[in-house]
């Protein structure tokens, strides 16, 4: 049985995607562009609010990444959500 998640699980980890995915664009222009600096700072305010959006979803729901870059508490969390490519 699939477990039902709140609506804001959802929208969380929409909002994280579309800005990752707008800052792995913003990689690849700044790759070939590396003198734009308004696109520079667009990148560290996406960057920034990916970051706080994390910190929100995990705080809720669970670590969203490996390696340490997320956070653990007492509650080991790895498992308890669907993967987002479960869903």
């Amino acid at each position: 049985m699939k477990q039902q998640l709140p609506d804001e699980f959802y929208q969380l980890l929409e909002e994280i995607q579309a800005l990752d995915f707008a800052i792995v664009e913003l990689t690849l222009y700044l790759d070939t562009h590396p003198k734009d600096l308004e696109r520079m700072q667009q990148y560290n305010e996406l960057a920034h609010q990916s970051r706080q959006l994390k910190q929100q979803f995990e705080s809720k729901y669970g670590p969203l990444q490996q390696f340490g870059n997320s956070y653990t508490d007492a509650n080991w969390g790895w498992g308890t959500y669907p993967w987002p490519w479960q869903i």
